[in-house]
């Protein structure tokens, strides 16, 4: 949740010309689905379910940074920064992924 929020309130900040609005509209709805399907995925409804969930979290965090590769930025070091929580997020979902496999 709190990487969600950190996306969101930069993305308030950057400009909203035509080509921005097309790629925050999609850095929102996946940096907020990690942790979203995260939460779902300690619903404790089995293991395949479960797996399913991580991997889908570790999809979108890869799908974030992919996103705020696409946009037109000022301010470069507050990107890298969130690119590098998204990677890091994933690298998570990766370890506890192949530890429940």
């Amino acid at each position: 949740m709190k990487f969600a929020v950190q996306v969101r309130d930069f993305c308030i900040l950057l400009k909203h010309n035509t080509i921005n609005l097309v790629y925050i509209k999609q850095i929102i709805r996946s940096s907020s689905s990690i942790g979203a399907n995260f939460i779902v995925a300690n619903e404790n409804l089995g293991k395949q379910d479960l797996l399913m969930r991580l991997k889908i979290s570790r999809k979108e965090a890869k799908e974030t940074a992919f996103w705020f590769n696409l946009l037109v930025v000022d301010n470069i070091e507050k990107i890298e920064s969130l690119k590098k929580e998204a990677g890091e997020l994933r690298k998570i979902f990766s370890a506890i992924i192949n530890k429940l496999k």
